[in-house]
């Protein structure tokens, strides 16, 4: 038997090292047990390589005219930054959304988004490296929104590899850092931008991909920036809890009605 060259690179042996160590911690602290407690980093973008990290879409892969890009912001030498600003390296998502149709391509009826999400991590000697969320309640998220109608989209290893869980994401103070939870039981499951029925709950021992999209289909500029992104079962004194608001969202059932959040989350219990 022949050791492959991607097992022998340090950046495999790095990352089993990694989670080796995450794993044994959680033994030891009986967090299985008694329930983990701090965060669970999922991902940061404190560092400019973590963009490589990202895929980045809009339908300007399908012949459309939207446009987005991902640019590294360094960190602010403030030792007491303002609410717009952050003292952590981040992301910026931003963009223009078209709702132009391609002349050349009459199979293409809808356009308008732009999205990104993480791509598939690196694999482990424990085999497809997959976030296991299931002793935590809360995805967190710091950012800094303009306010438009953000998606957060989780895919899971599952059957259906077109599946995505999905949730808006709620910007309190458009302009400033904040950071938003959101219940790891409150993503619906749809397809192709369709809630889909029956609904399943979101598989959490095998989270794949992280990433947030804006669907709105308001044509115009939009930015949105990211520190970081993690789970966690408390709330710090910056957190901000999801309420239980009846905002209708851009989802549709298969009779093509809106889906508001609170009937969402009931069809999803």
């Amino acid at each position: 038997m022949r050791v492959t060259p991607a097992v022998l690179s340090r950046g495999f042996v790095g990352r089993s090292l990694d989670e080796f160590k995450r794993l044994s911690l959680f033994a030891l602290r009986g967090d299985g047990v008694k329930g983990p407690k701090g965060p669970f980093p999922l991902k940061d973008f404190h560092q400019p390589s973590e963009i490589e990290s990202c895929k980045i879409m809009s339908d300007k892969d399908i012949g459309g005219f939207s446009t987005s890009h991902m640019d590294w912001i360094p960190p602010v030498t403030s030792a007491s930054p303002p609410p717009t600003e952050n003292k952590n390296g981040h992301i910026k998502f931003h963009g223009v959304i078209s709702t132009e149709l391609p002349v050349d391509r009459p199979d293409i009826h809808r356009t308008g988004y732009a999205a990104w999400r993480t791509k598939d991590r690196p694999p482990t000697v424990f085999g497809k490296s997959l976030w296991d969320v299931g002793f935590y309640a809360y995805l967190a998220l710091r950012i800094k929104s303009d306010g438009r109608k953000y998606f957060i989209n989780l895919q899971t290893e599952t059957v259906v590899p077109t599946d995505i869980h999905q949730h808006r994401l709620y910007s309190r103070r458009p302009g400033e850092w904040e950071t938003v939870l959101v219940k790891w039981n409150d993503f619906v499951r749809t397809n192709h931008g369709v809630v889909v029925e029956p609904q399943r709950e979101l598989l959490k021992q095998k989270v794949r991909t992280i990433g947030i999209g804006l669907i709105d289909r308001v044509p115009g500029p939009f930015e949105l920036c990211i520190d970081r992104i993690w789970a966690t079962n408390e709330l710090g004194q910056e957190d901000i809890k999801e309420d239980d608001r009846a905002e209708e969202g851009q989802l549709k059932s298969k009779h093509g009605q809106q889906i508001k959040w609170s009937k969402a989350r009931l069809k999803s219990s």
